[in-house]
């Protein structure tokens, strides 16, 4: 669907030339001499790049309909992730390359948007925190309180986050999805 330039806003997906990068942010500007122009900041969809693109006021570009569709993981089958639509209950299998970083906070039914364009799977909303249990740390020694010490730990999913020294093995810890950090525990 082909809108103008005018008419961009913040998360609109945009089929380019280059590829089908999404609106981080625009600016209107309209010059004392010369045209009007509008210059935005571009987020690429598949590979997470930033491109700093003008366009003149008024020029139509294509606008790409990105589907959010809710699935839930079912399980992994050796190679892919194999999700299952909550409304059409139709099985789709993903890829780990296609999850991304996503692939390492999924357990078996928890629930994750696909975001997807045509057939392709160009991103992944999860929850900004999860919970998962610690299968693998170092235990934590008695006295050894130092304060902001770290140490790593392997979560059920595969996942090595750094967290305090009085986490142990089978605690149930809250991960921010966004940066991989520990919160607290749950």
């Amino acid at each position: 669907m082909a809108i103008t330039t005018n008419d961009l806003k913040n998360g609109m997906s945009l089929n380019l030339p280059e590829g089908l990068y999404q609106v981080v942010e625009f600016q209107h500007v309209k010059p004392g001499k010369g045209g009007a122009f509008v210059r935005t900041t571009l987020r690429n969809v598949r590979t997470g790049s930033q491109l700093d693109k003008t366009f003149r006021a008024g020029e139509k570009v294509e606008q790409a309909k990105i589907d959010k569709r809710d699935m839930q993981y079912l399980y992994n089958d050796g190679t892919d992730y194999v999700f299952m639509d909550a409304e059409s209950y139709e099985q789709l299998n993903v890829s780990p390359v296609a999850l991304g970083d996503a692939a390492s906070y999924l357990r078996e039914s928890d629930s994750a948007i696909l975001q997807m364009y045509g057939d392709e799977i160009v991103g992944v909303d999860l929850p900004a925190a999860v919970e998962l249990t610690v299968a693998e740390t170092e235990p934590g020694i008695q006295g050894d309180r130092v304060s902001g010490a770290r140490k790593p730990a392997t979560l059920e999913t595969g996942k090595v986050i750094q967290v305090p020294l009085f986490v142990n093995i089978g605690d149930k810890l809250r991960v921010d999805t966004r940066t991989g950090e520990y919160i607290t525990r749950a």
